[in-house]
């Protein structure tokens, strides 16, 4: 037992070393990563890393599902730190914790939700990792629902839109109504891209104050949700 524990407690150190040499990589070299290099920066024999991660792709999906759990910890936490009964605070503060996380992680971010990595596909897995941001937005729509202080949007949706977003709450977010569902949506596909084009340069030379230009945005976004 006590050998077997050693053992263990061996192997896990090796692959956190291994996904913390990967991390560098990620921030010099994008999701192209080598286990060769990796291992080299090791001072292992190429073979030897194999015996961690199969594959670079089982090496870059341990890296994502981190690099999800670290967001959704991060918007989980701001979201639980504000009153349940501050929508738009509760937006807010979930709003900036995912930009104080990307612009804290850069190269995790990118390889989230920059492009797509050539011949990688993210397995199952991943799935209610990455889920863990919006359903923290989609708790704050559910508590404004359930206690009065936020009203169903009353837009007309086109019908493919309509059915295919009946189809995802009935799965996700069972009694979330279809129009209140599309604006939120909205307003998080807006918060991810707004802090894509901060990191990746595309405010560069245009938007000086990031953190007011930020702030302002989240807040137009809120409107459009109806948080009171």
């Amino acid at each position: 037992m006590v050998a077997h524990s050693l053992r263990a407690r061996v192997r896990a150190g090796m692959i956190d070393e291994i996904k913390a040499v990967a991390r560098r990589h990620l921030a010099t070299d994008g999701a192209n990563l080598s286990l060769r290099a990796v291992a080299r920066d090791l001072g292992m024999v190429s073979s030897a890393i194999y015996r961690y991660f199969p594959s670079r792709d089982d090496l870059l999906t341990a890296l994502i599902l981190e690099a999800y759990d670290a967001l959704g910890d991060a918007v989980e936490a701001a979201d639980a730190a504000v009153d349940r009964a501050e929508l738009r605070g509760r937006w807010h503060a979930a709003c900036r914790a995912a930009r104080a996380w990307a612009l804290a992680h850069p190269a995790e971010y990118a390889l989230l939700y920059g492009s797509p990595v050539p011949g990688y596909a993210a397995p199952d897995d991943t799935v209610a990792p990455a889920a863990r941001p919006p359903l923290t937005l989609v708790g704050i729509l559910r508590d404004g629902l359930a206690d009065g202080r936020l009203s169903p949007p009353d837009d007309h949706l086109p019908e493919p839109v309509r059915a295919d977003l009946a189809e995802l709450a009935a799965e996700f977010f069972p009694g979330l109504p279809e129009a209140l569902l599309a604006r939120g949506m909205a307003g998080w596909t807006q918060l991810f891209g707004l802090i894509s084009f901060e990191l990746f340069g595309r405010l560069n030379r245009t938007v000086p104050h990031r953190d007011e230009y930020f702030d302002h945005q989240t807040a137009l976004m809120a409107d459009l949700i109806g948080l009171p």
